[in-house]
This record gives structure tokens, C-alpha cells and sequence, in this order.
């Protein structure tokens, strides 16, 4: 942090504070840069993260990240705790970090045989997969000074800054065109059953391979859109399309087969029509007409 600062101007006192009526010279609209040269207590951003299209907390939040010494927490409650933000704000800020390149995290598995998450922020995206990564911590073999959980940055050289490295790719959503019918119309049925379950047409293609594969399973529409519709919190904290896909995350386990060596089973006979006696006219049930028991009887006596 004590490198000289090529693009700040020269001041005969550092870390004076700037005049109150500074020379305008330069441009005479837009923003005019009055800079004081600092030699302690700042952070140095690369432009392209500062300057980056998009959110503005996104950008809040990694200026924040790069101001925090090492070992501070920077988990969504800690964010949450220093923004005004709330939780789908500042997740959604960390995922668009990650997605860019500039945050990774990693699962690892201390001595203790625990799993933790470390998280790496690079003050550039991260590069090709020819790039070394950092050192991860050997479990077998501890030191005396591990990093502390979710919040282990890293830097790698700006001169190398390129493409994300291991993370996921970002396939495109599927046309919904190309989605299942079937699979469409279930998950657009949906706001039948509750309102506040209104899908895009983009959210229904990505949605749609899960349920097809729940059809595959055996399961009924009827029984999908229950599963997806029952116990449903009452307030929405975050999107109907990512509620629906964390419940279609996991396929459900196929119907368990008919169970077979079992005796066949035998047809109930079917019920005999009704007939009129020819001697009492009483009704009874025959396969054709004649007399009903009673008049047989006496007439064989």
C-alpha cells in the first residue's frame, strides 16, 4: 500500500487535506477530479471493476471486500450487517462476484475431518486454466496460522487477468421451443393453484428438463404440481422461479416394480338380471325366465 500512485499529481504536503477553492483547469462540465495524494488507509481498484456496467452494490460490495484486511468475515450476515442491503440483494451481489471471476470459493476439509468454506477475492478476474491456484491447506499436515473460514483472499497478477478459472460454465437457457410440452404446461399451470407462482418464458425453458425428468419417474402432473405448490412460505422472499428449483433439484426414486408370483386374481361374477315368477310374480334373479324357487317346490311336491 506504500507504492507510488503514478496517476495521482504531485502535492508538497502528503496527505494534506485538498483547497477549498481549487484552480479549475481541464474540463468545464462533467465530473473534475480534485485529488489528494494519500499515503495510508486506501485501497487500490482496478478501473475495470470500478467502472464495471451493472449493479451498484455488486461494485459496493467488492470495493468493500478489497478494503478489509485479511481474516475480516465477509459472509452475507457480516455483509448484511455493515450495508442496508438485505440478504437477496447482497447474494445476489456475491454470485455476480463469483460468476465475473473475481471471488471463488472452495470447499475444504479441516484436520478435524470438518468441511469449511474458504473464499478468495482477486482484485482482477482470474485466468486461464494454465493459471496456478493458490495453495490449499493440507489436512493432514495443519499450520500454525490457517486461514479463517470465508475469508481467505488471494491476488493474482493484473498482467495475467484473463478468463474465470474453475468455475461452472454458463450455458444459455433453453428455447422454449425446445423445451418438453408436457413439462411447459405443468410448471405454466402453476399460478392456477397459487398467483404468486408467475413464470418467464426463460425461467420455464430452464425449469423445464427438471420436470421431464420427474415424468420419467412415473410421477402424475397432478402429483408434480402438488409437490411444487404445497407448504409454500407465506411471504416470497425470493424469486417463485429459484423456489421451484431448489424443490426440483433432486430427481424423485422410480415407482417400485408390480410385485410378481402372487395367484391370479379371480373376476367377481357378474350380477344375474332380474326376472317376474310366472306364479306369484314375485322378482327374482335368473339367467333366463321361469318360475322363482318357491312355485319349483311346490310344484315338484
Amino acid at each position: 500500500m506504500a507504492e507510488t500512485q503514478s496517476n495521482a499529481p504531485s502535492r508538497p504536503d502528503a496527505g494534506a487535506p485538498a483547497a477549498s477553492n481549487p484552480p479549475v483547469t481541464g474540463p468545464t462540465s462533467g465530473v473534475i477530479h480534485v485529488r489528494t495524494r494519500l499515503a495510508a488507509n486506501f485501497t487500490v481498484i482496478a478501473n475495470a471493476l470500478a467502472q464495471r456496467r451493472g449493479s451498484a452494490v455488486t461494485i459496493g460490495v467488492a470495493a468493500y471486500i478489497l478494503s478489509v484486511p485479511d481474516g475480516a468475515p465477509i459472509s452475507i450476515a457480516a455483509l448484511c450487517a455493515h450495508f442496508d442491503e438485505g440478504e437477496i440483494l447482497i447474494s445476489r451481489a456475491l454470485r455476480e462476484l463469483e460468476t465475473a471471476g473475481y471471488l471463488e470459493r472452495r470447499k475444504v476439509r479441516g484436520p478435524n475431518g470438518k468441511v469449511r468454506t474458504q473464499t478468495f477475492f482477486y482484485d482482477v478476474p482470474r485466468t486461464a486454466a494454465d493459471q496456478p491456484s493458490p495453495p490449499r491447506p493440507q489436512p493432514t499436515r495443519p499450520r500454525r496460522s490457517e486461514p479463517v473460514e470465508d475469508n481467505t483472499p488471494a491476488v493474482v497478477p493484473a498482467a495475467e487477468a484473463a478468463t474465470p478459472l474453475d468455475l461452472p460454465p454458463v450455458t444459455p437457457p433453453l428455447d422454449l421451443d425446445e423445451a418438453d410440452p408436457q413439462a411447459v404446461v405443468i410448471l405454466a399451470s402453476l399460478r392456477i393453484v397459487d398467483r404468486r407462482l408467475i413464470l418467464s418464458r426463460s425461467e420455464v425453458a430452464e425449469l423445464a428438463p427438471a420436470v421431464t425428468e420427474w415424468l420419467a419417474q412415473g410421477l402424475r402432473p397432478e402429483e408434480i404440481t402438488g409437490a411444487l405448490t404445497s407448504d409454500l412460505p407465506a411471504p416470497l422472499r425470493a424469486r417463485p422461479a429459484r423456489i421451484l428449483a431448489f424443490r426440483l433439484r433432486e430427481t424423485p426414486l422410480p415407482a417400485p416394480p408390480a410385485p410378481t408370483g402372487l395367484p391370479p386374481v379371480t373376476p367377481l361374477p357378474l350380477a344375474l338380471p332380474w326376472q317376474t315368477c310366472d306364479g306369484c310374480e314375485r322378482a327374482f334373479r335368473a339367467a333366463e325366465p321361469s318360475a322363482c324357487r318357491d312355485c319349483r317346490t311346490a310344484e315338484a311336491a
